[in-house]
């Protein structure tokens, strides 16, 4: 049985991993959590850079995975090329925010983007928004940071996710114009989706989110020489994952029970990094 390693920053790339899990069958997944130094979003880029080093060198160590999938968006902006110089035998799969194909399905050509300051400050974002815009030149992207956010979602705060979505749901819909609303939006954190209630009540039913999970589980069925399946959420077989967290271990778990409940979790351990 092939092995998949999924990280991020916190319980954010769990959305990733339902994803991967429904495309993908018969695996068994790692995933590891580091939220002792949560949210990297908020952090340097030389510091998510050595961390994710950091991580995924301990993954490739002590699991030998046949892919490690970086679930953070921040952790791909900043630190993905140096980890495919560094790990050159390892085949990664980042993960970026969906801005083609919400410039392809955006019928007013106004498209939102909500992601972590650290994304959105990146060159390797830059470098993504500037090529699909000069493939779109009509489309207009406005961007809006969520500090805050990715940190509600790991506590599971509940209200303070409802009212940090609805205070930059509508800084983005503010940025509408009569002749051109904003239609489409992206989530570009891999925590944002685990608020999808919350996003839909805040902007409505007009508005498209779109969320690259699906696409990120084809790119890695690739990897392994194989097929990405249609949603297999009626699956006889609970995929199996064992859990890693550089901080609180039941806390990992508990996020699982609630987010991705049809994971059946083999083991939760403690992520040890220097």
């Amino acid at each position: 049985m092939k092995t998949i390693a999924v990280f991020d920053s916190g319980v954010g790339g769990l959305s990733v991993l339902r994803a991967l899990y429904r495309h993908i069958p018969e695996v068994h997944w790692i995933y590891a959590a580091d939220s002792a130094f949560a949210p990297y979003g908020e952090r340097t880029e030389s510091e998510v850079r050595a961390r994710s080093l950091q991580v995924a060198q301990w993954l490739q160590r002590q699991h030998e995975p046949d892919v490690l999938v970086v679930a953070c968006n921040t952790a791909t902006a900043w630190a993905i090329d140096s980890l495919r110089e560094k790990l050159p035998v390892l085949p990664i799969v980042g993960v970026e925010p969906a801005l083609k194909p919400a410039a392809l399905l955006s019928r007013t050509a106004h498209v939102g983007v909500l992601a972590t300051s650290g994304t959105l400050s990146s060159p390797r974002f830059a470098g993504l928004l500037g090529t699909v815009q000069a493939q779109a030149a009509a489309v207009r992207f406005s961007c809006q940071p969520c500090p805050g956010l990715a940190d509600a979602i790991e506590r599971a705060h509940d209200s303070a996710i409802r009212d940090l979505c609805n205070t930059y749901a509508q800084a983005l819909l503010a940025r509408g114009i009569a002749e051109r609303p904003l239609d489409t939006v992206v989530l570009g954190c891999t925590h944002y989706p685990f608020a999808m209630r919350h996003w839909q009540e805040a902007f409505g039913p007009h508005v498209a989110i779109l969320d690259n999970a699906p696409a990120i589980a084809r790119r890695t069925a690739d990897l392994l020489g194989g097929v990405a399946l249609p949603d297999q959420t009626d699956t006889l077989n609970a995929p199996e994952a064992s859990l890693y967290a550089s901080g609180d271990v039941p806390m990992l778990r508990q996020a699982c029970n609630r987010w991705v409940p049809d994971l059946n979790v083999r083991s939760a351990s403690r992520l040890n990094l220097p």
